[in-house]
Formats: C-alpha cells, structure tokens, sequence
C-alpha cells in the first residue's frame, strides 16, 4: 500500500509554477546549442559565442532598463561579476566550439561534470566541509567523465572541451557564489549579457563573417530563446526552493539528446549514455545532500 504524502509536503502551486518554468528552461536551453551547432557549419563557434550574448541584449537591457532606469547594472562586487562572466563567456565559448564538430548530447554528458567539479572546489577554494557525499559524487563523476572521454580509445577533442566547458562553469558557479548576492537577479543577467559581449567582441572581430538573411534570423532567435530561459530560470527560483529546483537541470540532458536527434540525426551511444548516467548520479547525491540539510532542525 502507498503512503500518501501528507498536506505539508505537497508542492504548493507556487512551487510547482517553479518547477513548471525551471523544465521549460532546462527543456529549451539545448535549441539555443542547436541553432549555435547549425550556424557552426558557415560561421566561427567564437563569433556564434559573441552573437549569443550581444542578441541576447536585444532583450535583456530594456527589460533592465523598466526596470531599474538607467542604474541597471549591479554596483557593488563589480570585480566578482566581471570575473563570473569571464568564466561563463570561456565555457560557452569551449562548448560552442565542441559541438561544431562533435554530437550535442555527447558533449552535453561531458559537460554535466562540471557541478561535481563546483562541490569539490567549494571544499579548496571556500573552505567548506569535505563530506562523504562530496567524495561519493567526484567517485561518480570522476568516473562517468572517464567512460564518456574514453582515454584508451583514443582522445577526442569534442568530448574534452566538453570537460573543460564543465570546468569552466564549475569556476562560474563558484565566482557567483562569492559575488554579492544583493545585486538584483535581472541586473546581474544584463551585467553578464553586456560585458561578455564586451570581451568576446575581440574574438568575433577576428572571425567575423556576414550573416545571411536566415541566419540572421537565427541569431536573433538565439538571442530571443535564451534570454526567456534565463528569464524563467529567475522566476523558478522565486517560486520554489533550490534543492526543488536543481534535480532538473539535468533536463537539459534530455533536450540535447531530442535536439541532436530531430535535428542532426545523431543519437548517444550505450558507452556516452552509461558515463552521462554516473555522472547524473553523482549531480543527484550532493542535491539529494542539499535536501536532507535543509530538512534537519
């Protein structure tokens, strides 16, 4: 017989609105890395990385601007958001160039190490505790990411930067951490969309290329497609908790493998599918974590 869950620990509607609009986002992001993979046939993957962030500003800053006028961007911690965004525009710019010439669920598996990396450099770079679930999760991760490279087969380029991708936004989730977390959710997204269209603008300069009509179009849906993700990535944490929230991530996986598929043709192998799932296993034990602490008196 099934236990039925008491009235307190059912999911309010505000928490399932949350929830609702944190899968749309996982579940859209891997179109933006579509398009992204689509336009790499004709353009450079540092100029389609660029492209991301200076459309994306289409919409991001006058959105900003209702909202807060003309002091829109974040004025404290400046050297710490500058430094994430750095880190996000590297890994964006890594994975971009990955999926150029490799399958996108492949080096999306690849990249999911990165929140396993981000636990064990809290533990260095934050001081904080070195638990066995830290340790059970690298095990796992350590492990998924070395049946997904494959090192005995033969290194491929794809899958590394996939690795260094994750690498990279272990290093952002781990700079945001340490950024002000005052500043306002809207102005630090217009913060990043600005300034890593800023520092990318070099690398664009350097490949640049014309765009054709329909591509253009592209890049402007591109733009339009991430920023609503990262609008209702925003509004999901304003409904539901994070530890509700960050089991869904993972949804990004599912998106990229129906992307790579309906798109591209290509579908993961047993051996990319078995890494992808310890490496998930591994993401699930440090939420699972996260969790059990927030339920202790």
């Amino acid at each position: 017989m099934s236990v039925q869950p008491t009235p307190s620990a059912l999911p309010t509607s505000s928490a399932l609105l949350g929830i609702a609009l944190m899968a749309a986002a996982m579940l859209l992001v891997p179109t933006v890395d579509g398009i992204a993979k689509a336009l790499s046939a004709a353009h450079s993957p540092l100029y389609i990385s660029w492209a991301r962030y200076a459309f994306s500003c289409i919409f991001v800053l006058p959105w900003a601007l209702s909202r807060q006028g003309k002091n829109f961007l974040p004025r404290e911690e400046l050297p710490a958001h500058a430094l994430r965004t750095f880190f996000a525009a590297a890994a964006m710019c890594c994975f971009f160039v990955a999926i150029s010439f490799a399958p996108l669920a492949d080096v999306t598996s690849a990249y999911f190490v990165g929140p396993i990396i981000a636990a064990i450099l809290s533990v260095i770079l934050l001081g904080e505790a070195l638990t066995a679930r830290k340790l059970a999760a690298l095990a796992l991760g350590f492990i998924g990411t070395i049946i997904v490279v494959n090192p005995a087969g033969g290194m491929n380029g794809g899958l590394l930067l996939g690795v260094a991708a994750g690498a990279l936004f272990a290093l952002y989730m781990i700079a945001t951490r340490k950024a002000s977390r005052a500043s306002d959710p809207v102005s630090t997204l217009a913060f990043q969309c600005l300034f890593g269209s800023i520092i990318l603008a070099p690398l664009a300069i350097w490949n640049w290329s014309i765009p054709a009509m329909d591509e253009l179009g592209l890049l402007v849906l591109m733009g339009a497609i991430s920023a609503a993700c990262h609008f209702m990535t925003i509004s999901a944490f304003r409904h539901a908790e994070a530890s509700l929230l960050a089991p869904l991530s993972y949804l990004e996986l599912l998106g990229a493998v129906a992307v790579g598929y309906l798109v591209f043709n290509d579908l993961p192998g047993i051996r990319i599918a078995a890494g992808a799932a310890l490496i998930v296993a591994g993401g699930l034990v440090l939420v699972q974590r996260g969790q059990q602490a927030r339920r202790m008196p």
